[in-house]
């Protein structure tokens, strides 16, 4: 329901049996179901009944979609049904075939599909390779309540005769589900169907911004702390603020300037790379996304960066005070610290430029989301790592200084047109 409610469905009417309490206690515990939410008893409202359809296409305009409970979905999923409807047409949510076991039973209907459209239904056993239709459908309000409907077998649902013959038309689009592109689908029905669909759930768990080691190490390590941090009840907010920590600890490591606590700082840096990404998760996972916790987010990990920076140089001028050269390493430190925070103010900007759909140019945009989604990331926290142990933060720290530098400068000159543009009366 909440999935439903983030992915843009404006009413929901649930069809609720004994578990209807136990229903709106467990949704009352998180995030409040905002939209209008319609109650029927099952036992008033049969699913076999055609006039429970017609019932509840009196409460539809235009479009209903009909969600089982034995199976759970992507919110991308239900935002690319939301795109693809189209008058007087019906989708049918389509599953690959997996591979099963010679002792698992086959489940499920199969699809038969011919460029896109659903030409027929068959039995489970039908085709191992066809796709099957997941419990996921769209129906037109016309089709639940469009005329006399002939007789239904007890206990059967008529959803599947309407979309048969609607098929025979050309009127039902099959739409597959992919975990790939985001919008996956996975029944429920057996311990192993739950375990994959936590799986599925866990890789959907990325942010908008991530890089390499983002991808393939941090999100690999982050999904065993979102469990934890999920069993404690911490909230993303207090997440962000622990991984703040870690990383202000590290950065005091980096000011002590001797090898070793150079590793260790390296190494908590690392650490908090990982735990920054499951405030996003845990978001994600509890419905509890909001404009404030994005912004603590990147203001924190500036912060963070900052005073990495900061304490690197104040670690290396402990090491070679005395000799001539040693404020080259504070001028270093100041200069990534400058940038750094320049940096900032303007992704802070691209952001708002983003938002309002405010790009001077097409090209202005595309400068802006390649330098967001290839620079502002986490992966330098490895490049310190090695740098550490080598013994060459210096190196580094040169590489931020000029870094952060020619960041900021490319920022202000991707975001100047529309800055200038949107300041115009």
């Amino acid at each position: 329901m909440l999935t439903l409610q983030r992915a843009g469905i404006r009413q929901l009417l649930v069809l609720a049996g004994p578990e209807e309490d136990e229903l709106r206690q467990a949704l009352g515990k998180g995030p409040r179901v905002t939209i209008p939410v319609r109650w029927m008893p099952i036992r008033e409202f049969p699913l076999d009944d055609p006039r429970t359809w017609e019932a509840l296409a009196a409460e539809v305009h235009g479009f209903a979609l009909v969600a089982s409970v034995s199976g759970v979905f992507s919110r991308g999923l239900v935002e690319q049904l939301r795109h693809d409807v189209q008058d007087g047409q019906a989708i049918v949510v389509a599953q690959a075939s997996q591979v099963r076991s010679a002792e698992t039973a086959p489940r499920g209907v199969r699809v038969k599909v011919q460029s896109d459209r659903l030409t027929a239904f068959a039995p489970a056993r039908f085709d191992d390779s066809a796709p099957r239709a997941a419990e996921l459908v769209v129906l037109p309000a016309s089709l639940m309540s469009g005329g006399r409907h002939p007789a239904i077998e007890s206990g059967q649902l008529p959803i599947r005769q309407w979309l048969e013959r609607a098929a025979v038309d050309g009127r039902v689009r099959v739409v597959a589900a992919e975990e790939k592109r985001g919008t996956w689908y996975q029944e429920v029905r057996t311990v192993p169907d739950v375990q994959t669909a936590e799986k599925k759930l866990f890789n959907s768990l990325k942010g908008e911004f991530e890089g390499f080691v983002d991808r393939y190490f941090n999100r690999k390590l982050s999904r065993w702390c979102t469990r934890l941090f999920l069993a404690i009840g911490l909230s993303p907010n207090s997440i962000t603020i622990l991984a703040a920590v870690v990383g202000l600890v590290s950065a005091a490591g980096f000011g002590v300037g001797t090898y070793a606590s150079g590793i260790v700082a390296a190494l908590l840096f690392q650490l908090a790379a990982v735990i920054d990404c499951c405030d996003g998760e845990v978001a994600r996972l509890t419905f509890t996304e909001s404009p404030f916790g994005a912004w603590l987010d990147i203001a924190m990990d500036n912060i963070v960066h900052m005073a990495i920076f900061a304490g690197m140089a104040a670690g290396l001028y402990v090491t070679e005070v005395g000799q001539d050269h040693a404020w080259i390493a504070l001028a270093l430190g100041a200069a990534a610290v400058l940038g750094n925070g320049v940096s900032f103010l303007l992704v802070e900007k691209a952001q708002k430029i983003k938002s309002a759909n405010g790009w001077k140019t097409p090209v202005n945009a595309a400068w802006s989301d390649f330098m967001l989604k290839n620079v502002a990331s986490r992966d330098f926290s490895v490049i310190v790592l090695i740098f550490a142990l080598l013994g060459k933060l210096d190196w580094f720290l040169w590489m931020a200084a000029i870094g952060s530098m020619v960041f900021a400068g490319i920022m202000l000159w991707v975001i100047r047109p529309s800055a200038v543009t949107a300041t115009k009366p």
